[in-house]
């Protein structure tokens, strides 16, 4: 699918899949079209749109197991804490030495800097979700995600 991007490529896409609007049929079709896409392709992955504090689409496809559904959740998770995505999270830990994993005040049943999630921003500026994917290597998660966004994305 893709190569790891670096820190200066995400954060050129968080700055390009910023959204006018996004309300709950926004989060259907945006997961539909990642679903969608995952089943042509025959990617056992599990997907999650959140917003407004709650799940507002979820789906699990053929081969994708309860560990990426517990997966979607600490992705989810921690771009939800740092207002970035998951993936930008682990690259900036990895540059600094230190993932994650091996932080003993983070809660590690709750949060993991593995790529899959992506926040969803609004043009002004405020992170009301993000959309997750689990079940491919972590950079292809963060893509299949982005690429999600970018298709519900309307001309600013």
């Amino acid at each position: 699918m893709s190569a790891v991007p670096s820190l200066e490529i995400l954060q050129g896409q968080e700055k390009r899949v910023r959204l006018n609007h996004f309300g709950f049929g926004s989060a259907w079709t945006l997961g539909q079209a990642i679903r969608n896409r995952a089943a042509s392709e025959n990617m056992p992955v599990a997907i999650e749109v959140y917003a407004f504090g709650q799940v507002l689409f979820s789906a699990a496809l053929s081969g994708s197991s309860i560990e990426n559904m517990e997966w979607v959740a600490r992705k989810r998770n921690t771009t939800l804490r740092n207002g970035r995505a998951s993936l930008y999270t682990g690259l900036l830990n990895e540059a600094a030495g230190q993932r994650m994993d091996e932080m003993t005040y983070i809660d590690q049943q709750r949060y993991t800097d593995h790529g899959g999630s992506v926040p969803l921003l609004l043009v002004g500026g405020g992170v009301i979700g993000a959309v997750t994917v689990s079940g491919l290597p972590a950079h292809e998660d963060h893509a299949l995600a982005l690429w999600g966004i970018e298709q519900i994305l309307l001309p600013v």
